[in-house]
């Protein structure tokens, strides 16, 4: 049983994405911005920012009521003054902290008292700055110790890329910020340290650690820091030259011998070239300088090995192999810097000598608990057309990645607060179920931890196409997804049946069902934002805020 209701509240700011903005990461991390913020602290209190800067309130009242939408907060700047902004931001940092972007580039920490008392609550500015190019944020924790307190907030930006010919034009920036103050001195809060990642693609997931000694994100083109004072178009210089750099030399191979070709130096004459060989090694001299010295990979026929200058201005390698039809892997053991060029007919070979491998059909002779895997039944649901993502831990001191695992096809879904002092969950698919994960960064041998599994979620999602949000109930006992219009899905945990039910194949007596339901919102405006809590979920769209009561006792 469902219980559906909808108030009508400000309208909520949104914005929409410009002309210049036309990348799919615009889209992921603009377009489809949640506009509605849960208070993980204080469950069933969420909140949006509305037209005028406002942060309006709304917390349950009875079961199934709201109050009144409560101003508890004003942006002092005009937001429509500025023509390139985003959508406003924030982030439940702690009990007593929010960290607030308005959209422009500006930054401000806020100490707002404890949110769930009336009488404490009381939310006055304690820093803030403007920070450069408009920013979102994503993520902030509060460190409190005997001698300071801090707050570390990750922001992110897309920002063009004048030297990038190729590609989008764009790339995604983290900008890890921590702002502290000393609790013996009386000054403002002030900025100690500034970090950024960038990357190509907007990441699914992205946490700082509770202790502040690490991040953690999953996206499916990786990030790394850039050294304070270097430019992005000067780290991705460095990565592409050492990408594009071209060969040390090129070789070949037969059954019999081995060429080496190098291209020499203008001007380069017999007198400048040194080639020693030897029954198990090679040494190249070019003008008195080592160009490749070291152990062949196999023995060679020294005495009958040759070198030629061609009139390509190259120098020409023979190598006879001792052990006639061995293929050669490498040229020099260990040495990255030659280039193998392979031609048709060794490929065709090498293709024959595999055939023994494979066959036409998948599994021929497969066990009987192992039926052979046919394609035939796989459904377009079923594949996945983006990238594989990886998950990567990075070390907030030396900042350098220290864990990196590749999650394959396990497609990321969505993330979800369960405990406010952990880092957020996130969700996995793996197969046709859907797995929570949480990350735990004290436990370096048990880093992520399996809590919760959704019975056949991940095959189900998969079909709704036109899914905008997603998210679960931080006890677990139910999933739901929103479409861009009217259509909420819920899907509850198995529970016990009060009546009686048999498979009719089996003929056994099912003791548990998970059931699926679809809420139909009264309205033709987009969905703006969309929370879930243990009993209720929230919907917001431009000028309406529903509440769905998830019986989950029935």
């Amino acid at each position: 049983m469902l219980y559906l209701q909808g108030w009508s509240i400000p309208a909520v700011a949104e914005v929409k994405l410009r002309d210049d903005q036309y990348t799919l990461e615009h889209m992921h991390a603009f377009g489809m911005y949640n506009y509605l913020h849960c208070d993980s602290w204080y469950q069933d209190s969420v909140y949006y920012i509305d037209t005028l800067g406002r942060i309006m309130n709304l917390t349950v009242m009875l079961d199934t009521a709201l109050g009144k939408p409560r101003e508890v907060f004003r942006l002092p700047t005009d937001l429509t003054a500025c023509d390139n902004r985003l959508c406003a931001s924030i982030h439940f940092t702690s009990s007593t902290w929010v960290t607030l972007s308005d959209g422009t580039g500006r930054l401000y920490v806020i100490g707002t008292g404890e949110r769930g008392n009336s009488a404490s609550e009381k939310w006055e500015i304690m820093f803030n700055e403007e920070l450069g190019d408009p920013f979102i944020i994503i993520h902030s924790i509060s460190l409190l110790n005997a001698e300071e307190h801090s707050i570390a907030t990750l922001l992110l930006r897309i920002e063009k890329e004048e030297l990038d010919m190729k590609g989008s034009g764009f790339y995604v920036s983290l900008e890890w910020v921590t702002i502290s103050k000393k609790n013996k001195d009386k000054k403002k809060y002030e900025i100690i340290k500034r970090d950024i990642l960038c990357g190509k693609s907007v990441p699914h997931y992205a946490a700082i650690e509770p202790d502040g000694n690490g991040l953690m994100i999953v996206s499916y083109k990786s990030f790394t820091f850039v050294q304070a004072g270097q430019d992005l178009e000067e780290n991705m210089d460095e990565d592409m030259s050492e990408k594009i750099k071209e060969p040390l030399y090129y070789w070949q191979q037969t059954e019999d011998d081995l060429t080496v070709t190098i291209r020499l130096p203008e001007d380069s004459t017999k007198e400048d070239i040194q080639v020693q060989f030897l029954p198990d090694h090679i040494n190249i001299v070019l003008k008195d300088h080592q160009f490749l010295e070291g152990k062949l990979y196999s023995s060679i026929d020294h005495e009958s090995s040759t070198w030629i200058i061609k009139e390509s201005n190259s120098l020409e390698i023979s190598l006879i192999k001792k052990n006639e039809g061995l293929t050669w892997p490498e040229l020099v053991v260990g040495d990255k810097q030659g280039e193998l060029i392979r031609d048709s007919a060794q490929c065709a070979a090498i293709a024959e000598r595999l055939m023994h491998l494979t066959s036409e059909e998948l599994n021929p002779n497969p066990d009987k608990e192992k039926p052979p895997c046919n394609a035939q039944e796989l459904e377009e649901c079923d594949i996945f057309f983006e990238e594989s993502s990886s998950l990567c831990r990075f070390d907030g001191s030396t900042l350098k990645t220290t864990h990196v695992v590749n999650l394959g096809s396990n497609q990321y879904l969505f993330s979800v607060i369960v405990d406010p002092k952990e880092m957020p969950c996130f969700c996995l698919r793996h197969d046709v179920d859907a797995l929570l994960w949480q990350p735990h960064s004290s436990k370096q041998d048990d880093m992520w931890e399996h809590i919760a599994t959704f019975n056949a979620l991940g095959y189900v999602q998969a079909s709704k196409r036109d899914k905008k949000f997603f998210a679960c109930a931080p006890n677990y006992s139910y999933a739901a997804l929103c479409e861009c219009l009217r259509r909420v899905f819920i899907y509850r945990q198995p529970a016990p049946m009060s009546t009686v039910l048999y498979n009719r194949k089996e003929g056994r007596q099912v003791g548990q069902v998970a059931k699926q339901q679809v809420a139909s919102l009264e309205t033709n405006d987009p969905i703006l934002g969309f929370q879930a809590t243990n009993e209720r979920l929230f919907v917001l769209t431009t000028r309406n805020l529903f509440l769905i009561k998830v019986n989950t006792e029935n």
